[in-house]
């Protein structure tokens, strides 16, 4: 079957199955693996969070506000809103000049369920820091204000900080600004829809590019993988099982995106349904089928064969089944 699905079974019998979209590319474009439909068009949601960042490498915020390593890795995270994730938002807001208020994402639950509880047991009131996005809008008002930018609205298109970063998704991608989709994402800012193919162009060449600010914030993002994602969460724990070898980043409605920066390829996928659920077991399929092919070490991933099968259960934690990879990917090189 060359095809990749994720099957949920119960009972030991398949319950429900979730087909898998992946596009697998080098630095060209070339289209190196696939599974069902590698052009298929999707929102891109926050695996796009590394080349909204961009800009605010390229055109010198980072350096005029003092961002290091761990500010640039929150710039490009979907973060679990632990306590080191919200010292750095709160560093992050301190060294531009203003209050969180400044903020356009809205409070929602912490990623962490372990965060989630200890938020309601607390009683803690949730604010716009709590959200897993507020690396990448404090990033974005920092660029606002070093470029003369209002900060209001900056969240919105046709405000010239999103037509900055739609240039900047143009060029990475290679798809042209007027084949992009635009919507609003969950944390209010402009999103984008284009081919999956696209997504993994980007990526390979984010993972290969020697360009001072891709090359800054994937250093970032694979020095500190727990500021990208955070505590138990797939991106954390896979660039920490292969350091240096790959940088991943998930998006919300099952999608992923990944660069293997030697091999100089990237991946994306999208699973159809949108179960986000299933999103790292897809991942974790590809790259156990990719990396042999590209002649890669792949003991690495036996740390993380969690991720291959994860057991379901119910409401006494007894276990009713698994969520797993099925078929494969079709290679084309």
């Amino acid at each position: 079957m060359n095809e990749l699905l994720v099957e949920a079974t119960r009972g030991g019998a398949v319950e429900s199955v979730h087909p898998v979209s992946v596009a697998v590319t080098d630095t060209d474009g070339r289209l190196l693996a696939d599974s069902r439909h590698p052009a298929l068009v999707s929102f891109w949601r926050s695996a796009a969070k590394p080349f909204q960042a961009m800009p605010l490498v390229e055109d010198g915020a980072a350096d005029q506000f003092g961002f290091g390593d761990e500010e640039l890795a929150l710039t490009c995270a979907s973060h679990s809103s632990e306590p080191a994730h919200l010292a750095v938002v709160d560093r992050m807001l301190a060294r531009i000049g203003l209050g969180e208020d400044a903020l356009a994402c809205g409070p929602h639950e912490p990623l962490d369920a372990n965060v989630a509880r200890d938020v309601i047991r607390q009683g803690t009131t949730l604010t716009p820091r709590w959200s897993n996005c507020s690396g990448k809008h404090a990033g974005m008002l920092a660029l606002a204000r070093h470029n003369g930018w209002p900060t209001a609205g900056y969240e919105k298109r046709g405000h010239p900080l999103q037509e900055r970063v739609e240039q900047t998704v143009a060029h990475w991608t290679g798809v042209a600004p007027s084949d992009l989709l635009h919507a609003v994402d969950g944390c209010t800012v402009v999103c984008f829809g284009l081919p999956l193919t696209g997504m993994a162009t980007a990526y390979a060449r984010f993972g290969a590019s020697s360009e001072p600010a891709a090359a800054r914030l994937r250093q970032a993002m694979m020095t500190h993988p727990h500021l990208v994602a955070g505590t138990g969460r797939f991106c954390t724990e896979l660039m920490s099982a292969l350091p240096g070898k790959i940088v991943a980043k998930v998006g919300a409605e099952g999608v992923y995106s990944a660069a293997l920066p030697a091999q100089g390829v990237g991946i994306a996928l999208k699973v159809e349904d949108g179960d986000s659920r299933v999103a790292p077991v897809a991942l974790y399929a590809v790259l156990c089928q990719l990396l042999p092919v590209l002649g890669m070490e792949t003991t690495p991933l036996a740390a993380l064969a969690h991720r291959g099968t994860v057991s379901t259960l119910n409401t006494r934690g007894e276990v009713t089944g698994a969520v797993r990879a099925a078929g494969s990917l079709r290679f084309l090189v």
